[in-house]
């Protein structure tokens, strides 16, 4: 080595500078480990200088040890290509990031090149690339500006370098004829526009990248216009192919298609004329705002930016839109102002989603942009923190908010790099465990997750300060909104009017409705003062309801909660000073009628939405457990006790029920957290039924209980609307002939009743409804057998008599409640009876068969009818379940029970990683989507007649513009999950 090396090494300036501050490990020990196994690496591939290095003692050295700590994926690329470090000896880190994408834009121009030596090429030179952006960013050396235009640079390469690899093929194909093949995109006529982040060069380090592709049919290139459609739709599926399919060397990007105009019926390429006709004609103000940062980024970018010019009319009005500003509001439904309403958890926070995340920033900024810039040009442009700049000095916001937003944005974009830096996941949301917020606060230089924790609550607060000051409105309408009289007994005309432009579609009804509650008739408007808050009120409410966009549903429903609340003046008071909850409350009446039937029906639940640490918490089986305990203390009397339950689960299933409704927690989370309470309920009501039971039939010698959850219980994926599916199971003493009461019953007869009595306390309506709906039907033997099953008939007949099906439900149980020791045997037992080695082909062709009847017997009302499409939830169960009953799931510490933590854990042998992470990703949406319509429907969702409010939910839990893109979206995934279906347990029909 020489003398310069050394000198660099020992300083540790090479490559990057020092970092502000030195990056710590979580774990030093670990980081020693790593940089040893680097040392050991780096020397059997001939890398001297980085082995030296490794080996030492440098600021250098503990760096690369940290980052191989806190990340895995960069630990594991460092494994793959010791040489792209070694060759950091030689070349600074910008100069070889630059020369790395310089070479995927021209390595399309490889003689003889094919399609797979292209991916190959193309993985490798971008994971070398994306591994050295990610230590460039966490040494310091590129703040988050630069980290995401390099990223954006990347994926602009290796889109051109495909597009022109794809274009000089269909040339010597025959099918275009380039004006000069050495240049293929000019005059191509092909356009592939970017979207989103891509398009504003924001990129995040795991991201999609979103892009339209358009055509011109009288390009020069194009032999013959009829062909162009199907010769660019060809073309196009090949780029994704090329970008995004899995191989063994990973994937480039995962590419999205489905901002193009009307994704459920137009081809993958559009003509510009197509495109310009539709935009001008139907196009959207989602669009609108979507086109702000529409760039051509490859193929013919001549043509592309000639068609983003013939778009400004539309994306830019020339007079201030202030008349559209409702409907602008619209565009991505998904964000809400929040002002107050609680403490914002850091666990599970989604930073790009999440109340004051990016995307309210980008939306702060894109809604100015669209009502502003068609007047103003120097207000056109794609980047978020420039266009605050250029706000500012418009005097569109003021200088404050410009300071607070940019720093917030490329603070919450660090953040963003972080999270998705750890394992290479398109992922928003912050870790829920401790450990994982130390990572990441180490990550980004923070002492410790109590000092990160702090930073980003109080970026998140300043986020959604300024956004709820730009667009939540107060609690009183304006003055010149129009009358708002109630008084007397004729309605006002100037009322009905202005009920009317709010949204009303019977402004004489409503108006005899708020006649009644002024007039005193309901217990909770009795008193003079309640009268008069609700009076202040009123404005306030009927533009909550008014935004629901079913405003006449949503007052009525708000009405019926009115007539059965004990007392107004609290809630009224409450709802004057807390916008935030009003709309809460609003968006419930008018979008969730599960939701709004139980607080009309039980108006203490909302008593629940009052604790300001609400959303802050996570509803865990800890916090649960803790809350549950208060509850029943005092509660001495069976039937007390009992009624409390039912109390305690119906308010906590609309508390987490709320949680998901705002974003505070996901679908995986609500399903955790409605099968905790579950578990937690019943339990308590086994326990208080035995306690009950044994008063007059006393005990059974040895006698011992444990509740197999099953179905959605068992895999922690209940919802708001799920039924339980139950086996309970007993075990005593051999010699036990009767129990010891003073009615002894036989050990069979005793548990027969003691389930029954379950059954009743968990199932029987009363005053307070019921605590679940109870199924027992995957007992042994079903509804023939009887209801209490000793241990011992549940081994025989799992081992000796089950059927296929049986085993694959089984593969979901999980025991819930009972005596914990006899719980870890039913446990173990289970493990036995999925380990014993059975037929594969038997298994699939027996689940195949299966699905096959449930499709014949039930089929789908529609494409919404998530569980039974085709491809749909019951494809995804059964190739969880069949993958466990063959052995084909990962080994890990624990058996999954939950369908997602199966598909996650499919073998390579059985499903190859591009399959396993679209059936990753289906699962997702699905439960996504089933969560919230299992939330706020009572009946199935009818597309036709969707409350808009949950179809903004639906829009806003997946990141999509509106509902007919997002049933395009369920349609090309369920055709994905049906092919998988078919090539993963198709195998049994062989």
């Amino acid at each position: 080595m020489s003398k310069k090396d050394a000198e660099a090494l020992a300083s540790g300036r090479l490559w990057f500078g020092v970092p502000a501050a030195p990056l710590r490990p979580l774990d030093a020990a670990n980081a020693k480990a790593e940089l040893a196994d680097l040392a050991e690496t780096a020397e059997e591939a001939g890398c001297s200088r980085l082995a030296k290095l490794a080996a030492g003692d440098t600021p250098l050295t503990g760096f690369l040890g940290a980052v191989f700590d806190l990340s895995p994926f960069l630990r594991d690329a460092a494994r793959r290509n010791v040489r792209a470090l070694e060759a950091l000896f030689d070349t600074p880190l910008d100069a070889h990031i630059d020369a790395l994408i310089e070479r995927i834009g021209v390595c399309w121009k490889s003689e003889g090149l094919t399609e797979a030596a292209l991916m190959r090429d193309l993985r490798l030179l971008k994971g070398e690339a994306h591994f050295l952006i990610a230590l460039g960013d966490l040494a310091g050396e590129a703040d988050a500006q630069k980290t995401v235009r390099r990223l954006s640079a990347l994926a602009d390469a290796c889109t051109s370098t495909a597009v022109a690899f794809l274009l000089r093929d269909a040339h010597e194909s025959g099918k275009l004829k380039l004006p000069d093949p050495d240049e293929p995109s000019i005059g191509s006529g092909w356009i592939v526009i970017g979207m989103g982040k891509l398009g504003a060069r924001e990129l995040n380090y795991s991201s999609d990248i979103d892009l339209i592709v358009f055509f011109d049919p009288q390009a020069p290139a194009i032999i013959d216009p009829m062909d162009a459609t199907d010769i660019f739709a060809r073309l196009t599926r090949r780029l994704v192919r090329i970008l995004q399919d899995r191989t063994e060397h990973g994937y480039v990007f995962r590419t999205d298609l489905r901002l193009r105009p009307d994704p459920g019926s137009t081809p993958l390429a559009i003509s510009v004329d197509s495109a310009l006709h539709y935009y001008e004609s139907r196009g959207q103000n989602w669009e609108r705002a979507a086109m702000i940062k529409a760039r051509p980024v490859a193929g013919d970018i001549k043509a592309g930016t000639a068609f983003l010019k013939e778009l400004t009319p539309y994306v830019w009005r020339k007079y201030m839109d202030f008349a559209a500003i409702a409907d602008v509001h619209s565009i991505k439904r998904q964000i809400h102002a929040h002002r107050g309403h609680g403490e914002i958890a850091v666990k599970g926070h989604n930073v790009k989603l999440g109340r004051g995340g990016i995307r309210e920033i980008e939306f702060f900024v894109q809604t100015q942009q669209l009502i502003a810039g068609g007047r103003f040009h120097e207000l056109r442009g794609r980047e978020t923190v420039a266009m605050l700049t250029m706000l500012a000095a418009r005097n569109w916001i003021s200088d404050e908010a410009r300071d607070a937003l940019s720093h917030q944005y490329w603070f919450l974009r660090d953040v963003e790099h972080a999270i998705q830096m750890v394992a290479d996941e398109q992922t928003h949301n912050l870790p829920e465990d401790d450990e994982g917020i130390e990572r990441i606060a180490a990550m980004l230089g923070f002492e410790n997750g109590a000092a990160f924790s702090k930073s980003f609550r109080e970026a998140l607060h300043l986020v959604e300060g300024h956004y709820a000051a730009l667009f939540e409105t107060a609690p009183q309408l304006s003055s010149g909104v129009g009358n708002l009289v109630f008084t007397g007994d004729v309605d006002d005309p100037g009322t009905l009017e202005t009920l009317h432009n709010m949204g009303f579609e019977r402004p004489s009804d409503i108006c005899r409705v708020i006649r009644t509650w002024h007039f005193g008739r309901y217990r909770a408007t009795q008193s003079a003062e309640a009268r008069e808050r609700l009076t202040e009120l009123t404005p306030a409410l009927l533009e909550a309801f008014g935004r629901t966009r079913r405003a006449d549903e949503a007052l009525l429903r708000f009405d019926e909660f009115l007539g059965g609340l004990p007392a107004g003046i609290q809630l009224f008071s409450l709802l004057q000073s807390n916008p935030a909850l009003l709309n809460l409350l609003a968006t419930i009446m008018g979008a969730a009628p599960r939701l709004a039937a139980i607080i009309t029906r039980r108006a203490h639940v909302f008593d629940g939405l009052l604790d300001p640490g609400l959303m802050s918490e996570l509803p865990n089986k800890a916090y649960l457990a803790a809350r549950l305990e208060a509850f029943l203390q005092g509660a001495e009397l069976h039937e007390e006790r009992l009624d409390r339950l039912r109390i305690f689960a119906a308010e906590q299933k609309f508390l987490i029920g709320v949680r998901l409704l705002t974003g505070a927690i996901d679908a995986v989370r609500a399903g955790k957290a409605f099968s905790d309470l579950a578990d937690l309920t019943i339990g308590a009501a086994l326990d208080a039924v035995m306690a009950e039971f044994a008063v007059r039939h006393g005990h059974v010698a040895g006698g011992r209980v444990a509740i197999l959850g099953m179905g959605k219980l068992g895999s922690r994926e209940l919802t708001a609307g799920s039924d339980v599916d139950l086996i309970l199971l007993y075990d005593h003493d051999p010699e036990a002939d009767e129990s010891d009461g003073e009615k002894g019953l036989a050990p069979s007869h005793y548990y027969a009743r003691l389930t029954q009595r379950l059954i009743a306390a968990v199932s029987a309506p009363t005053a307070e409804g019921v605590l679940y709906e109870l199924d027992l039907r995957l007992r042994p033997s079903g509804n023939k057998g009887p209801v209490a099953t000793h241990i011992d008939s549940f081994r025989k007949y799992q081992r000796e008599e089950a059927w296929t099906w049986e085993h694959m439900a089984l593969t979901r149980a999980r025991p819930v409640a009972g005596d914990p020791a006899f719980c870890e045997v039913v446990t173990q037992d289970v493990e036995t009876v999925l380990a014993q080695d059975g037929d594969t082909a038997k298994i699939l062709r027996d689940a195949v068969d299966m699905r096959g009847t449930i499709a014949e017997e039930k089929p789908p009302r529609n494409i919404w009818d998530l569980k039974l499409i085709k491809g749909g939830q019951i494809d995804l169960e059964f190739i969880a379940q069949c993958a466990r009953l063959t052995g084909n799931i990962e080994p890990d510490t624990w058996p999954p029970t939950s369908t997602g933590d199966a598909l996650s854990r499919l073998t390579p042998g059985f499903c190859d990683a591009q399959a396993r992470e679209e059936l990753e990703a289906a699962y997702e949406l699905y439960l996504t989507l089933t969560q919230i319509m299992r939330l706020c429907l009572t009946g199935p969702f009818e597309p036709e007649d969707v409350p808009p409010g949950l179809a903004d939910l639906l829009l806003r839990s997946t990141d999509l513009p509106e509902l007919p893109v997002l049933e395009a979206h369920i349609k090309e995934t369920s055709k994905r999950v049906e092919k998988h279906f078919g090539a993963l347990l198709g195998k049994g029909l062989g």
